[in-house]
């Protein structure tokens, strides 16, 4: 592809995921514009694509990005995305993720690409503490906490936006992102850091003194809570496909991204164990609200409609991948 015909926007593109999808883009031959107040991001994160400042309430910038570049599709991963914060602060996120998602979607409505498919980064939350696993895309929405609600509320007005403009879409639910770029580009580098590997991690590093596991009474095998770990880059990737599948034209407009595999508190804690070779110190906290026990998905529809697969669905890989990272950017040997 060359000139306008590739670019994609990437709103939250400075974040986590978003700085690995954006390389995913670009590898695949697409020009990524990240969107980002950089309130969360890193401006460093940035590295395969052009830069634009600005917030999703700040329409008036966002309406010039989109002049600017005339991108082909909407890669939408701008948003907070704490649950404990959630829960203890549900306006903000209310006002921040729903609000500014349908800002964005109001900007694309009045634009030139009011049309232009949109791939929204969702969450298996959704699907709240629903005792069926594994997790299909037709098991019943019962969102716990603040920030899942949003992301299903935005998943709605996605459905009504495709309605009025016929903008298609793709909500991706994906369940836990994990591990690093492979090739050391980028990696998880939140602030403060609520993820469970690069905690462990910093305990491995001594960088902290002990990690709190909390809740070890839910009803799983050893108490804590379980998960589905999907490397970030495997997720990054299948945003690529996701939006690849809506310019082809028909697509699902919802698809869990899983590894269909689930994993402890203390399975994960003795993987980092495994791979740093140091101890992890471990204190027992209580159940957080808003906490499904378990949580694992099924993805045979990302398979068969995106072609996609996890290549890193290993757990002591993903955090091989993580360690790696977290060494290079701590400046640790």
């Amino acid at each position: 592809m060359t000139g306008q015909s590739n670019t994609v926007l990437v709103t939250g593109g400075a974040g986590y995921v978003g700085s690995h999808v954006s390389k995913a883009l670009h590898d695949a031959g697409y020009l990524p514009v990240t969107y980002d107040n950089l309130s969360r991001g890193f401006r460093w994160a940035v590295k395969w694509g052009p830069f634009e400042h600005g917030a999703l309430s700040d329409s008036g910038t966002l309406e010039k990005t989109l002049e600017m570049y005339t991108p082909i599709g909407v890669i939408h991963l701008a948003g907070y995305a704490y649950v404990g914060e959630s829960v203890q602060h549900p306006e903000m996120y209310r006002v921040n993720n729903i609000g500014g998602s349908q800002a964005l979607i109001d900007v694309l409505s009045k634009s030139k690409q009011a049309k232009i498919p949109i791939v929204f980064s969702s969450t298996c939350s959704i699907y709240g503490n629903y005792g069926v696993v594994p997790l299909n895309e037709k098991s019943p929405a019962q969102p716990m906490n603040p920030y899942a609600m949003g992301k299903l509320a935005v998943e709605a007005m996605l459905a009504r936006n495709l309605e009025s403009s016929g903008a298609p879409y793709m909500a991706l639910r994906y369940f836990n992102a994990s591990g690093a770029d492979p090739m050391g580009d980028v990696g998880e580098a939140h602030d403060p850091e609520t993820h469970l590997i690069p905690l462990a991690l910093e305990v491995a590093a001594g960088l902290r003194e002990e990690i709190t596991v909390f809740g070890t009474n839910h009803e799983t095998e050893d108490g804590s809570c379980v998960r589905d770990y999907v490397h970030v880059s495997d997720l990054a990737e299948a945003h690529v496909r996701a939006l690849e599948c809506l310019l082809a034209g028909d697509a699902p407009t919802v698809v869990n991204l899983a590894n269909g595999k689930g994993y402890s508190v203390f399975d994960v804690i003795n993987a980092v164990r495994r791979v740093t070779g140091k101890e992890v110190r471990v204190r027992h906290g209580s159940n957080r609200g808003g906490d499904p026990a378990i949580l694992i998905g099924d993805a045979r529809l990302a398979k068969t409609t995106l072609n996609w697969s996890p290549r890193y669905s290993d757990l002591d890989a993903q955090v091989d991948h993580a360690w790696a990272w977290f060494k290079s950017y701590r400046g640790l040997t």
